[in-house]
């Protein structure tokens, strides 16, 4: 039995974790990134759900081939130049691919034909990579999920998971029949579908020992196979030669404290879970004696992090919470998925230069953690960015690269299609993050995302910054230093009324009021009894005063209100300025409002603001700042990827800004183009472009600053930019 995670391992893991450096002589950065769309042929509509899950490369590392579940194909991107990923084509096949890898001329890929849960079935499809033909396949007897090669590439091992079904009794194993594990003997490629071995791995968990639920496999230099069995919370070591199971051991369970274990609406790092399950997922070899587990969790378990054991099961290292607080510091935490956090699953391993590292996917967090294997306790060098639920990771140490495969495809909801994003390690500092957050004193996140204003301070590079309603149960504000790179966020205050936390507010935009207080742009929705209203609070972040709209404006209102806020004047002449976000019941089509009110005469009014035609969805403004006799306002679609058209940045003159009382003719504002954004959205990391491009602000020394919200990483890749502009007087 292993033993089970000690004190000085986890403070091994939370000191090799404390910040992440801000410079290394090699970094990985994201150089490209595919939407698998791109891939679907002539003949197949555009607008097709397609995914990218498991990942693999040819022998001289120029293509990748991936397995596509929904559309039943295998796929492949020809990364001959790896800055500019090309379709190579699909190959549908009879079933359900789950897995692929790669032997010569060869790509082997596992196929679910099951006809039900209690009849699974499945074979191994041999596609020759040239041709994109399929040659021949083996009967598995089963439904396969992971494939592993063997280092010599004689034989080529399966795993037979013959998955249950979650609504049969919640999920409860026992369900027959068991998987297994099947070892195929392999020559130039080939198998030979006569001499398959099946390893029974029944009789060896606690946990359900006559179903083995088999999840993963991955085999070292010497042959040995080592074998997740993932809601067993077990692991097999299995001589890939004969099939004798070598080992075999429970994957153990952890003790977490300090995460956030409930759905509230808030981010909270102050809860605790005890023997957590580890149930791990993928695993892959260090050397031939250690692997590495992510402990992914799927029944009752999921322990956050990853595990090294030693293939006799003695546990060498354990992350803890670890890799959880360096997700939640970049604003990646899944709030909205608490019972098993950021889901460690995908993992790859490399040898690059004198460097054996190791990288983490998190499914739910959207990042990839890269570590130097050091024998010990691994060294974090750096976060990257992925897309929408990374499943599959694959390294390419010959080039340089790394690959993730992003299984999530939102084309239904019109958001982010599945994405395969290639990374390449070089001299030079890590883009990504761009803003990051400092640990409590406590030694745990600060919990942030959901950017949707900004605002500067009185000091350069002081800026303001908050959550939206994501977060209900927590509005935050938070202070950014922008002087520093990435950008640090020091503060974090919360929002209240009477003392508790502020309810029914969804902050879209701040202004700082100049005496130490901050006026909140609260965007309302009526279904939801939020109001549409402007708040002042204190240094202290408590409300002092809340104004609704007046009834001249709430006649024609809609959930698609304000979205920024600023200042102009001083003293009894001070004004409130806000953007209405859409078109209300009472704006001709194509136009919006900028208002106007003065909190000492108590005065409402507005101009009508012309909004550009949208292509597809719709278009809106999201922020608005005064500086230097010009209002600038951030006008977008709601779209995404290739199709996001509009991310702009406007200017109207405030000579021109002559806004008239409500209820009679409001004039037309004329605007400026200052800058077209969707190159600086495309190149901050070179991933895909984002939607919401929520806050805008210049600070005393004239620097713009554009940030992103990422929606709480909810059907989101979790990325917040934070994007320095410059000075504005150069900015066009």
């Amino acid at each position: 039995m292993p033993r089970q995670s000690t004190l000085f391992a986890l403070t091994a893991a939370l000191a090799a974790s404390v910040s992440l450096p801000a410079h290394a002589d090699m970094m990985f950065n994201r150089i490209a990134s595919f939407a698998v769309a791109e891939n679907l042929p002539a003949d197949i509509e555009k607008t097709t759900p397609t995914s990218s899950e498991i990942i693999t490369a040819s022998e001289d590392g120029m293509t990748l081939v991936y397995s596509d579940s929904p559309l039943g194909a295998v796929g492949f991107i020809d990364i001959t130049d790896p800055r500019a990923p090309k379709a190579g084509g699909i190959v549908k096949i009879d079933g359900e691919p789950t897995s692929v890898t790669v032997a010569g001329d060869k790509a082997l890929a596992g196929v679910n034909t099951s006809e039900s849960y209690t009849s699974p079935s499945g074979n191994l499809t041999v596609i020759d990579i040239a041709s994109k033909a399929i040659e021949s396949s083996c009967d598995l007897g089963g439904q396969p999920d992971s494939v592993a090669l063997s280092a010599d590439k004689s034989f080529l091992a399966v795993a037979i998971e013959n998955e249950r079904d979650e609504d049969l009794n919640d999920g409860v194993i026992p369900q027959m029949p068991s998987g297994n594990l099947k070892i195929v003997p392999l020559a130039a490629g080939v198998p030979d579908c006569g001499a398959i071995k099946t390893v029974e791995l029944t009789g060896l968990a606690a946990i359900a020992p006559e179903d083995a639920e088999v999840e993963f496999v991955d085999v070292n230099s010497q042959g040995e196979i080592v074998v997740t069995l993932q809601e067993n919370n077990h692991i097999a070591i299995v001589n890939g030669k004969t099939g004798e199971i070598v080992s075999n051991f429970s994957a153990g369970s952890v003790t977490l404290d300090g995460i956030d274990t409930k759905k509230d609406g808030k981010l909270s790092f102050t809860g605790k879970m005890e023997n957590v399950l580890r149930e791990p997922d993928s695993a892959k070899w260090l050397d031939d004696n250690r692997f590495v587990v992510a402990n992914e969790g799927d029944y009752e378990g999921g322990a956050r992090g990853f595990t090294i054991f030693s293939r006799n099961g003695e546990v060498l290292y354990e992350s803890g919470p670890s890799f959880e607080y360096e997700v939640a510091n970049l604003g990646h935490y899944p709030e909205h998925r608490n019972k098993k956090g950021v889901e460690p699953e995908g993992l790859a391993t490399g040898a690059f230069g004198e460097d054996k590292l190791i990288f983490v996917g998190s499914e739910r967090g959207s990042l990839v953690g890269v570590y130097k294997d050091t024998g010990a306790a691994p060294e974090l060098l750096q976060i990257l960015p992925s897309g929408i639920g990374p499943e599959g990771l694959i390294s390419i140490p010959a080039r340089n690269l790394l690959v993730t495969a992003n299984e999530t495809d939102l084309v239904e909801d019109n958001l982010a299609r599945s994405h395969v994003m290639i990374y390449e390690r070089a001299e030079g500092p890590a883009v990504y993050p761009m803003i990051t957050a400092k640990l409590t004193d406590e030694g745990t996140p600060l919990g942030w995302g959901a950017l949707s204003a900004l605002a500067v301070g009185d000091q350069a590079g002081k800026l303001f910054a908050a959550s939206d309603s994501v977060y209900s149960a927590q509005p935050s504000i938070f202070t950014i230093d922008a002087t520093q790179t990435p950008a640090l966020i020091t503060g974090k205050l919360v929002v209240t009324r009477n003392g508790d936390p502020a309810q029914k507010i969804d902050i879209e935009g701040l202004v700082a009021d100049g005496e130490g207080g901050l006026w909140i742009a609260n965007e309302g929705d009526a279904a939801k009894l939020v109001p549409h209203a402007l708040l002042h609070v204190n240094d202290k972040g408590e409300i002092k005063q809340e104004i609704g709209f007046p009834v001249e404006l709430l006649a024609g209102q809609t959930r698609f209100g304000l979205e920024g806020i600023t200042t102009i004047g001083e003293g009894d002449d001070l004004t409130l300025v806000m953007a209405v976000q859409r078109e209300w019941g009472d704006d001709p089509k194509g136009q919006t409002k900028l208002l106007a009110y003065k909190p000492k005469a108590k005065e409402w009014s507005a101009v009508r603001y012309p909004l550009e035609a949208a292509e597809a969805g719709w278009m809106g403004l999201s922020e608005i700042t005064a500086y230097d006799g010009k209002l600038y306002v951030i006008e977008r679609d709601n779209q995404i990827g290739a199709n996001a058209k509009v991310k702009r940045l406007y200017s109207v003159s405030l000579d021109a800004f002559k806004p008239a009382k409500l209820g009679g003719d409001l004039p037309l504002v004329e605007k400026t183009l200052v800058r077209d954004l969707l190159a600086d959205l495309k190149s901050a990391t070179n991933g895909y472009v984002v939607d919401k491009v929520e806050g805008f602000t210049i600070d005393k020394n004239g620097e713009a600053f554009v940030v992103t919200d990422n929606d709480g990483v909810d059907d989101s890749s979790g990325e917040t930019l934070f994007i320095r502009l410059g000075n504005i007087s150069a900015v066009n």
